[in-house]
């Protein structure tokens, strides 16, 4: 199976959360999942649920958490098993991120996704077959 994109986590937490200042981002986070042929991977899903009911300004409580993770349910997801977290590591080391980080690119290419939508790697940047793309930085 290949996608057109993989987003990572924080555009899904803008999406479901963003509000006031991060208004723009909501908005474009929309647009992305609204349009796109995306894929996620478990790790995305397990970091939104804590991250939208535990850690923004405004939590969400846990049942409209799982509404949104019961919507994503509809795109490609990655499940995380021995060989993701081989991979991951493998991509942690060769590209100096951090495990996480190379988890999610490691999905990323399982999907067959050419770009990664996400704020904490380096916009521009080629990680093998996939490269980041900072859906926030254009107006």
């Amino acid at each position: 199976m290949t996608v057109e994109c993989f987003l990572d986590t924080n555009v899904l937490v803008y999406a479901a959360a963003g509000r006031g200042p991060e208004e723009r981002k909501r908005r474009r986070a929309l647009e992305l999942i609204e349009r796109a042929e995306f894929g996620l991977s478990a790790q995305v899903l397990q970091e939104f649920y804590v991250t939208v009911t535990r850690k923004v300004a405004r939590p969400l409580r846990p049942d409209r958490a799982l509404e949104w993770i019961e919507l994503l349910a509809a795109f490609p997801c990655v499940a995380t098993d021995v060989a993701l977290v081989a991979a991951g590591a493998e991509l942690c080391e060769r590209y100096q991120v951090s495990y996480w980080d190379g988890a999610i690119l490691a999905a990323a290419e399982a999907l067959g996704a050419g770009v990664l939508y996400s704020e904490d790697l380096s916009a521009g940047q080629a990680y093998g077959s996939v490269r980041v793309e900072n859906p926030f930085l254009n107006p």
